[in-house]
């Protein structure tokens, strides 16, 4: 009776302690960081799509007061369609095309941005706009967060990489996890990564004129 117990002690022990001794051994820490990594990508997409949304209303305030930068608006608004137009998923991170196109996108709406929002030097009216600066305010709090986001993304999708392809998670990712693969990051090479210029700050301070031409000389004196 007493070994038929220690039998049933002894399984019921393994029992409990299995799970726990694989996940102590790394099991589960490539889906652990997989998922991470997916969250911190569902991240970038909303901030990028918060821009989006916010571009319609910029464009139609600034046509507003400067219908004549037809060529400017033109280009903001085929671009903020071109990168709306590029379906991403979960999937898109470990497919090296398909990632680089979305970046690209991305990157070259962030460049012409940045010259849309140049426009207001040459638009007093315009930079004073209530509504036009409520607009460049948010744009500027989004661009703020899609660099936060792509940061912690890369961060993210490093220690996912390395998790791969180092021991012990090189042995899981090659038996247990075979859908394990790398994902790709952002690049910051690009000139057009920069965040658009958006800062409605004081004006630069007009340069010193030159001095004033000397006063004709005085009348003869009488």
């Amino acid at each position: 009776m007493t070994t038929i117990l220690r039998n049933r002690f002894a399984r019921a022990a393994l029992i409990v302690l299995a799970p726990l001794l694989i996940a102590g051994c790394g099991i589960n820490t490539i889906p652990t960081k997989d998922e991470k990594a997916k969250a911190a990508w569902a991240e970038v997409q909303n901030q990028y799509q918060r821009r989006a949304d916010l571009i319609p209303n910029l464009v139609e305030t600034v046509k507003g007061y400067a219908a004549q930068e037809r060529q400017v608006l033109t280009e903001v608004t085929q671009a903020r369609a071109s990168a709306t137009q590029v379906k991403v998923d979960a999937s898109t991170i470990t497919d090296p095309a398909q990632f680089e196109k979305y970046a690209q996108a991305q990157d070259q709406l962030s460049g012409v941005l940045g010259r849309l929002m140049m426009i207001q030097e040459r638009y007093p009216d315009l930079k004073s706009n209530e509504n036009f600066m409520a607009l460049q305010s948010q744009l500027e709090g989004t661009e703020n967060r899609i660099s936060i986001a792509r940061r912690d993304y890369n961060a993210a999708v490093q220690d996912y990489n390395t998790e791969i392809r180092t021991f012990p998670g090189a042995l899981w990712a090659g038996t247990v996890h075979r859908w394990a693969k790398p994902m790709q990051t952002f690049q910051a090479s690009a000139a057009a990564q920069s965040a658009p210029s958006v800062n409605f700050g004081a004006p630069p301070a007009p340069s010193v004129s030159a001095a004033p031409a000397a006063a004709p000389a005085a009348a003869n004196a009488q």
